[in-house]
């Protein structure tokens, strides 16, 4: 039985340089290759046209390419796009892209399903089936850098790690994506234009401070109040707001870099005068900012959109305590491209 096929974009620059010298060609074919794969983002030895054929051949009978394919593809009303991406192994995640006039976001996701068991998230219901390598991260960026080329006549702007998954579970391959995502041989972009959103694991937060990490967090933090929160994020029992407090303190310590903290607001769930005074008190904390976000139902109607007066005292109470605050409208919730709602149900 022949041995399994590597992937070849598990190999490093160095790596390649080295099989071709191995087999008697010169190292800087491997420089070549590293460039088809990955700022070219070519999914087929044939398309390496710099390469002779034999060389190409060499590569087909070693190597594979487990790249992604968008199996399906969905565009809302208001622009939004929803890819249904297809891995090697037959699995589907999702991802999207967001538009606005001045810029396009990709939002990307990170596991096939979820570690945690957040009851209003979708996704959450899947459960965990495997972390995203690198490349299969960096190839939902690609893909959506070609859509937002074609659709919007400019690259993609920004990227947020929001779709399926829980980052920080997947922490090693995660920071090997933007690695890829940010480099000049790769994507070339700016990791200030990158945002990691985590449910708040605060031993890898430490980490991310310590790794000294380039781009953004936000935490989806939806309750202040310990009881609240683990009531509709139980996680929250293991990983309670007093250590997610002081890992924020040391990232914001460490990087002195502002967090986001993502807040959706329910009737009947956090939309008290005491939830909104625990958010107030927890953003003294560090600087920061908060995004509200109007909830986007998943079909079981346990949670419901608090009422606009609600929204406004948030508003209120916030801004008169100086923490900028914004209200996010979610895109996408005709093909069920927003906040929460990915769970492939294509």
């Amino acid at each position: 039985m022949k041995p399994k096929k590597k992937d070849i974009r598990a190999l490093s620059k160095e790596q390649l340089r080295d099989f071709f010298e191995a087999n008697g060609d010169k190292a800087f074919r491997g420089n070549q290759v590293y460039e088809w794969l990955w700022s070219k983002s070519t999914h087929s030895f044939d398309d390496m046209t710099n390469v002779s054929k034999a060389t190409r051949e060499m590569l087909q009978e070693n190597f594979v390419i487990n790249h992604v394919e968008v199996d399906s593809m969905q565009r809302s009303k208001d622009g939004t796009v929803k890819n249904a991406v297809r891995l090697h192994d037959g699995l589907i995640v999702e991802s999207v892209l967001i538009p606005t006039d001045t810029r396009t976001t990709a939002c990307v996701s990170s596991q096939v399903g979820c570690s945690l068991d957040c009851k209003f998230c979708a996704t959450s219901r899947l459960k965990r089936m495997r972390n995203l390598n690198p490349d299969e991260i960096y190839d939902q960026v690609a893909a959506i850098n070609k859509e937002s080329l074609l659709y919007y006549n400019h690259k993609l702007s920004n990227i947020v790690f929001m779709g399926m998954g829980e980052p920080l579970m997947n922490y090693n391959n995660v920071i090997k994506s933007i690695e890829k995502i940010t480099s000049p041989e790769g994507l070339g972009m700016s990791p200030k234009r990158i945002t990691v959103s985590t449910s708040g694991v605060p031993k890898i937060i430490k980490k991310m401070a310590d790794d000294d990490v380039k781009f953004n967090l936000a935490v989806s933090l939806h309750s202040a109040i310990d009881e609240v929160r683990t009531s509709i994020m139980p996680f929250n029992a293991t990983f309670p707001l007093k250590e997610l407090k002081e890992s924020l303190v040391y990232w914001y310590e460490k990087t002195q870099r502002r967090i986001t903290y993502e807040y959706i607001v329910w009737g009947g769930i956090n939309d008290r005068k005491e939830d909104i005074e625990a958010l107030v008190n927890f953003c003294k904390y560090v600087p920061c900012k908060v995004n509200l976000i109007e909830y986007n139902p998943i079909d079981d109607g346990e949670f419901q959109q608090a009422s606009p007066q609600t929204i406004n005292n948030y508003i209120s109470n916030l801004e008169m305590n100086d923490i900028i605050v914004n209200v996010r409208r979610s895109r996408g919730k005709d093909i069920d491209a927003a906040c929460g709602q990915l769970a492939n149900k294509s």
